[in-house]
């Protein structure tokens, strides 16, 4: 067991040296509030054309990496269950043909509660999908409301049971310090949520992200956002709720059943290598004892021309300094609750993991609570995670 109670993950293994795949599709029917993603709303998009060009960028990552298994893939958007299940289809048969799959290979695919949308699931999951995660955001109609979603309650209960009916695996999404939101509330919400879930659910702290329709609104004073001490007691309640419905943290914003993380999620978090295709897709690759970072074009018309004159819609590869390495594994390997493994992190990134820290100010983080540091790695406690950016701010002051 950690120090702080919660059960460590499996330990590193074939998953270390697995490959996860990002698949980017741009489009939504409208832009929610809240959402800084890369979305976009289109009058119509041409199908045939946008297929060719995920499958020509998908050929360009295998040449890059098809010496490596894959253990994932993960369909993000957008809307991804916008896309045409014989796209999906079309991406699935050929990954198949350019890498090695894992066994029980991973195949994830974000989708909304939409009715017409739910209608696609039989045909995702026939296409090969075996996990999906659902959009829900909120088990509240004023909230749904707020939120700006395309549903009702009634569409995300039902596209709930519909996904527990064709796929082995589904998620679903909450947010929550919702204005107005109390803990009473919100933890009979939680009740609720425990109650309907599969292995995993994702719930996700409102927050307002620069360029959304939340901003301008927040700035203007049409809402308020609850006061930091209910926030703080909300995301404890979440915690402990969910643990107690045998839904442990894994993460910050995660949580699963016993074998239910999502893997491909955890290649990120580990800072395993991954590949990214698609409009504003990022990849994170080792290429000669080193990692490189890449990134598409962000704008789908800039992207699809880019694919069609070039082959490929990669605008940046960038060969990472290894400070940069260390910093990168050490955000993203606190968020989890296991931590960053010292073997993991030493493969990754060629150095211990003290090399990433500022060593003066460690002993304070420690005594206060807020990480612990032992032979198996760094760690950041309950209490830390919930305080993750000034913890990192602290431990990356060097």
């Amino acid at each position: 067991m950690l120090r702080d109670g919660l059960s460590p993950m499996p330990a590193a293994g074939r998953d270390d040296d697995e490959l996860a795949l990002y698949v980017h599709w741009p489009f939504c029917k409208s832009k929610c509030p809240y959402c800084d993603f890369n979305s976009h709303v289109r009058d119509g998009v041409d199908q045939a054309r946008w297929r060719r060009a995920l499958l020509a960028d998908l050929d360009r990552a295998a040449e890059e990496t098809g010496a490596q298994r894959l253990g994932s893939i993960f369909f993000g958007g957008g809307t991804q269950s916008l896309m045409p299940p014989e796209t999906v289809a079309a991406l699935l048969a050929r990954a198949a043909e350019r890498w090695r799959f894992a066994p029980d290979i991973e195949i994830t695919l974000e989708a909304n509660p939409s009715s017409v949308e739910a209608a696609r699931f039989a045909d995702l999951a026939g296409a090969g999908v075996n996990r999906l995660s659902l959009g829900v955001q909120a088990l509240d109609e004023t909230a749904l409301r707020f939120l700006g979603r395309a549903h009702g309650l009634a569409e995300a209960l039902a596209a709930i049971e519909l996904a527990r009916r064709h796929f082995p695996r589904f998620s679903f999404d909450l947010i929550y310090a919702r204005p107005g939101q109390t803990l009473a509330a919100w933890e009979a919400e939680l009740a609720r949520a425990a109650a309907l879930a599969g292995d995993h659910l994702s719930l996700y702290q409102l927050t307002i992200e620069p360029g959304t329709a939340f901003a301008t609104a927040h700035a203007r004073g049409d809402f308020a956002l609850p006061e930091d001490e209910l926030a703080g007691a909300l995301y404890e309640a979440t915690e402990a709720r969910l643990a107690a419905a045998g839904l442990a943290p894994y993460e910050i914003s995660n949580y699963a059943r016993p074998g239910g993380e999502s893997r491909h999620n955890l290649v990120y978090w580990r800072y395993g290598d991954y590949a990214g295709i698609g409009p504003g897709a990022h990849g994170r690759l080792t290429r000669g004892g080193g990692r490189v970072a890449t990134r598409q074009y962000r704008a789908p018309e800039t992207w699809l021309a880019a694919v069609e004159r070039q082959g490929h819609g990669r605008e940046e590869s960038l060969a990472l300094a290894p400070e940069e390495q260390r910093r990168e594994a050490l955000m993203m390997g606190l968020r989890l609750a296991e931590g960053v493994e010292r073997r993991r992190f030493r493969a990754r990134t060629g150095s211990d993991v003290e090399a990433a820290l500022d060593r003066a100010r460690l002993p304070d983080l420690i005594a206060g609570g807020f990480v612990t540091l032992d032979e198996q790695g760094l760690r950041a406690t309950p209490a830390g995670r919930q305080r993750l950016n000034a913890v990192l701010a602290a431990l990356l002051a060097a």
